[in-house]
């Protein structure tokens, strides 16, 4: 579309057009179609798609109406549907126009050459951050910011109590009052149209209430419903400035429209949960004998809940939260809000609570690079500079009871994370243009997040492993991977594993992709009739040798073996067939002629190979005779890792091992290799395993000589038995 106008123009326009006599029936139409999931008995995921058609708009886009409405007066004069319809066309054709005036800026910016790389950069200065902010999208579902509303402000409770006539909980419940009140009204105003002549229809009356209606729903006494109504009606004169898409729209923060003394109308019940996850924190700023404590309660929120949903995964003995750190007794160097171990691998969360200003949504570049320095590049280098000391035994980690940590600091790799309490718009793209962190071998990119993404990720990934192995590969790929938003890449992850061809390859993901997991987190948090769990990598596995030994993985804890677990969850599904077929076989073997059976496989594309022992020996003997399988695949196939389990005839996972030194030629392993039968199978898709190998022209080993598996054994007492 060629841009001939303004954005200013155009949005007086729209201006304009909102003012429209009986305009509210054409937001109630939009509402309905655009913020309703309409299904049957089941809720699919084509239900779910619905929501991602190109016709409909954003909830930024739904409130600008709303705003712009409700600026001038309302009018809810009625008009027929096919005015309403003409209205809605009318503004469509402006938004989309607006669109592509407010993406002018990022497309007809000149690249600038970087001084330091000499590469080109393709986006420069703030105000091409302007569309990403606004069309960002969701970062949070609304039941999450009702249920962590009532954790947020829970020791605030009081306080609301007091001064605004209801508790957090009673907020929560009326809330979802409402929302079960509008439902029931919506389907009865669908059945009642067909009694009705067309030309009266209208969805206006299904979004509209009364305190009477949500108190005797809720249960609730009357005059706490009314104060929460009164707490959160627009009052219209805060849209005398609302001139501008990122002006500041007080219809978000207060999304309750009174339209006569007893009556109210809620069109988008988000920006209800969200203003009642938001808004308050205003409220508490304003009193300044409590704001001290408001911000302290704040803190110890993030920390807190991102600490009770990291225990999820890891259980309650691998999460500390307080971490301080000495160099010397009274020498004080860094704090980590939560530290998560787990085998050789360690998390550092450290956590902000700050909110992306007006100016810096209106592209204020110095504003938005202020801002985003305040809420993440600070907790990057903090958490960096605390994982400098994890590695560094010298410095005294005490945990929140005054005791000192005495853990391995031997880690093989460390995630920092920056969390925020807040939603902040385009977090994904600001962070991949602004932020500055450095790395390791040891020390991964920081992965930035919002609590929001946090609870997602621990709710779908809750076992150590599973949730080890996205951030691990999230991290690996962060200059590769671009989306609106984490949860996308999350979902892609779950559906596909998060798997990228090489460093030069990009992948944007698009909105749709969380569909799934939009419907899994549904049925999970409201209790929905769907699917809980995304088909994919959580459940075509289940149940299978694969799923099995992962989880023994789980239990044993142990370094030695952890990224065997990471190798095994990168692995495609093609492969992992053939590794269950692998385990089946063997096993079977063993059990039928109660001999030790062993299969080396090797994975080409990662360097690396694995060698599978099935016996019912005692762990010592196993254990050496595997060592020595493994020491001698490794060389022969020249490679610098090579992983070895050993298994039971039932399939349960007794040990694992892995060697890691880098291959260096040997004419004694020359010679001691020579001789060996080629793995069964390199692992790769499209080729199965030949289970049918044999060794032609091996000189036969006498029972007294040494076994040929390197275990320095004589034959009788290893590999014959």
């Amino acid at each position: 579309m060629e841009v001939t106008r303004t954005e200013n123009e155009i949005f007086l326009e729209l201006e304009k057009l909102c003012s429209s006599p009986g305009y509210l029936h054409a937001i109630a139409l939009l509402s309905f179609r655009d913020n309703t999931i309409k299904y049957a008995d089941t809720m699919t995921v084509d239900d779910v798609l619905e929501q991602f058609t190109k016709e409909r708009l954003t909830r930024t886009e739904l409130s600008t109406l709303i705003g712009l409405a409700c600026k001038n007066g309302l009018n809810i004069t009625s008009i027929s549907p096919t005015l309403s319809h003409q209205y809605i066309e009318e503004t469509q054709t402006l938004l989309e126009e607006i669109h592509h005036a407010m993406f002018l800026p990022v497309t007809e910016t000149s690249k600038v050459i970087d001084d330091q790389t000499g590469e080109l950069i393709p986006f420069e200065g703030g105000a091409v951050f302007r569309e990403s902010i606004f069309y960002s999208g969701e970062g949070a579902y609304n039941f999450q910011y009702r249920d962590l509303s009532a954790k947020k402000y829970k020791k605030d409770s009081p306080w609301f109590e007091e001064h605004k006539g209801f508790s957090v909980e009673q907020a929560n419940e009326i809330i979802s009052a409402i929302d079960n009140f509008q439902n029931l009204k919506l389907l009865a105003t669908r059945n009642a149209f067909s009694t009705q002549d067309p030309e009266t229809w209208t969805f206006l009356p299904a979004f509209t209430f009364t305190a009477e209606d949500i108190s005797t729903l809720s249960n609730i006494d009357l005059r706490v419903v009314q104060s929460f109504i009164d707490a959160f009606t627009l009052p219209t004169k805060l849209l005398g400035s609302f001139s501008a898409l990122d002006d500041f729209n007080a219809s978000n923060a207060f999304p309750i429209i009174k339209t006569s003394q007893t009556e109210f109308i809620s069109f988008q019940s988000y920006s209800l949960s969200e203003a009642l996850y938001e808004t308050p924190f205003f409220w508490l700023n304003a009193d300044s004998n409590y704001k001290d404590t408001a911000r302290k309660n704040r803190g110890d929120f993030t920390e807190t809940f991102s600490a009770e949903r990291l225990k999820i995964v890891f259980g309650e003995k691998n999460v500390y939260t307080n971490v301080n750190i000495y160099k010397s007794k009274k020498n004080l160097v860094g704090e980590i809000d939560v530290l998560v171990i787990y085998a050789n691998r360690a998390i550092i969360l450290q956590a902000k609570s700050k909110k992306l200003t007006i100016a810096a949504r209106k592209g204020n570049d110095n504003i938005l690079r202020d801002d985003f320095k305040k809420a993440i590049q600070d907790a990057n280098d903090q958490a960096f500079l605390c994982a400098g000391f994890l590695l560094d035994e010298s410095y005294k980690l005490i945990d929140n009871d005054n005791n000192e940590l005495k853990i391995n600091r031997e880690f093989k790799e460390i995630y920092p994370f920056c969390i925020i309490s807040e939603h902040y718009p385009a977090l994904s793209f600001q962070s991949r243009q602004f932020l500055k962190s450095e790395t390791t071998s040891t020390i991964k990119s920081t992965l930035v997040m919002d609590i929001f993404l946090l609870d997602v990720m621990t709710e779908m990934l809750q076992t150590p492993l599973y949730f080890l192995s996205y951030i691990n590969k999230r991290t690996t790929h962060t200059n590769n991977l671009m989306s609106n938003h984490e949860l996308q890449i999350l979902s892609y992850h779950l559906k596909q594993n998060l798997w990228v061809e090489n460093d030069n390859t990009i992948i944007f993901v698009e909105d749709d992709i969380g569909a799934e997991l939009d419907l899994a987190m549904i049925s999970r948090r409201l209790g929905a009739p769907g699917a809980k769990t995304p088909n994919g990598i959580l459940t075509k596995f289940k149940g299978t040798h694969f799923e099995q030994i992962v989880k023994k993985i789980e239990n044993l804890e142990t370094p030695e073996i952890i990224d065997f677990s990471f190798l095994l969850l990168e692995l495609s599904g093609n492969v992992i067939e053939q590794f269950n077929v692998a385990i089946a076989k063997i096993t079977q073997l063993s059990s039928a002629d109660g001999k030790h059976h062993d299969i080396a496989l090797t994975f080409p594309k990662h360097s690396t190979g694995l060698s599978i022992h099935c016996n019912q020996d005692s762990l010592k003997i196993a254990s050496d005779r595997l060592r020595a399988l493994c020491t001698l695949r490794k060389y022969e196939q020249k490679f610098d890792s090579w992983f070895g389990i050993c298994i039971s005839p039932t399939a349960n996972l007794k040990f694992g091992l892995s060697l890691s030194e880098p291959w260096e030629n040997s004419s004694e392993m020359d010679e001691a290799t020579k001789n060996m039968p080629k793995p069964q199978q390199h692992l790769r898709d499209g080729k199965g395993i030949n289970f049918t190998t044999k060794v032609n022209n091996l000189r036969k080993i006498g029972r007294n000589e040494k076994c040929s598996c390197g275990s320095e054994k004589k034959y009788k007492n290893c590999c014959m038995l």
